[in-house]
């Protein structure tokens, strides 16, 4: 079936094929790759196979356009995505296909981390962190990775009500200060092992159902 999605997209591309297709670039079809992801994890989020299902292969339509485009450019073709895919699985499971030992999932992720930050230091671990992903996301996977941990769980909480009282006593609104704890308050969630954009989303839905649909 994949070479027939392939075939299919090939088509589309020809020059008897789409009009709209062909126009197509890595950066026109930028929004098209976000919205279908979201939408795969609006379906998870509510459990509804079908729509994974459906959406899912809008997410892979991505993969397969952008792998199209670039082959066109002679840059890189699907052979090569699914390739390089390969030999991460591979060298990321060295419990798997290799001399490491894992126990439980707890082991098993901590050694594809590990594998992951081979020829690695924390600074090019921070800056290889895509600019594109939500703040929070971004925020938590930067905080993981940087060198400078906070000492403790109290010593957080005593910054974050510093920076608080810093900013209500503060004339005018100081977006720095307020950056800041936010950015700390992330920090708090790895201390505490809660996803912080998963709990900004539930408290979202909270808030909707509680204030927004009883509004007569």
């Amino acid at each position: 079936m994949l070479d027939e999605l392939l075939q299919i997209m090939d088509k589309l591309l020809s020059e008897t094929g789409c009009p709209w297709d062909r126009e197509q670039t890595h950066e026109s079809l930028r929004e098209n790759m976000l919205e279908e992801s979201y939408e795969a994890i609006e379906a998870i989020n509510t459990r509804d196979m079908t729509s994974l299902k459906e959406e899912l292969g809008d997410v892979l339509l991505q993969v397969v356009f952008h792998a199209k485009i670039a082959e066109k450019s002679d840059n890189f073709t699907m052979e090569d995505i699914i390739e390089n895919l390969c030999n991460k699985l591979i060298s990321r499971h060295t419990h798997i296909f290799g001399e490491d030992k894992a126990t439980d999932a707890a082991d098993a992720l901590r050694i594809w981390e590990s594998n992951k930050m081979k020829n690695r230091t924390p600074v090019s671990a921070i800056e290889s962190i895509p600019k594109a992903l939500p703040a929070l996301v971004r925020a938590a996977k930067v905080l993981k990775h940087s060198p400078e941990k906070p000492p403790s769980q109290e010593a957080l909480v005593d910054d974050i009500k510093a920076a608080l009282e810093a900013l209500s006593s503060s004339d005018t609104f100081n977006f720095e200060i307020f950056g800041n704890i936010l950015l700390q308050m992330v920090n708090l969630s790895a201390f505490l092992g809660v996803n912080a954009e998963f709990s900004l989303t539930n408290a979202i839905e909270g808030f909707i159902n509680t204030n927004i649909q009883k509004t007569p």
